[in-house]
């Protein structure tokens, strides 16, 4: 199981994964917009739903662990370690690992 930190931007454009940046803290999170407005969770579930088809997992295995209110959140992965999930986030964003 790999945890994924996202900085989340909701009533984007498109659905993208924007690569990756820093949070206030200094620590690495992923940039992710999607198209869904913060509304009655509908930006974490096009989150959720997202990053599984880009990562290629099921639905099942990407959840939400925290930040469910915040831009701030924490995805864990199930079925992929820490450098499976870098790899695959690397493919989907076509950045060299």
């Amino acid at each position: 199981m790999a945890r994924l930190p996202i900085k989340l931007q909701p009533g984007a454009s498109g659905d993208r994964i924007d690569g990756w940046d820093t949070d206030p803290e200094g620590r690495s999170v992923l940039k992710v917009r999607v198209r869904a407005r913060p509304v009655d969770g509908e930006a974490n579930a096009a989150l959720v739903k997202f990053l599984a088809k880009a990562l290629g997992v099921s639905r099942s295995s990407v959840v939400l662990e925290r930040g469910g209110q915040s831009r701030l959140k924490m995805i864990m992965v199930e079925g992929l370690d820490e450098a499976g999930l870098k790899a695959r986030i690397d493919a989907a964003t076509g950045e060299a690992g």
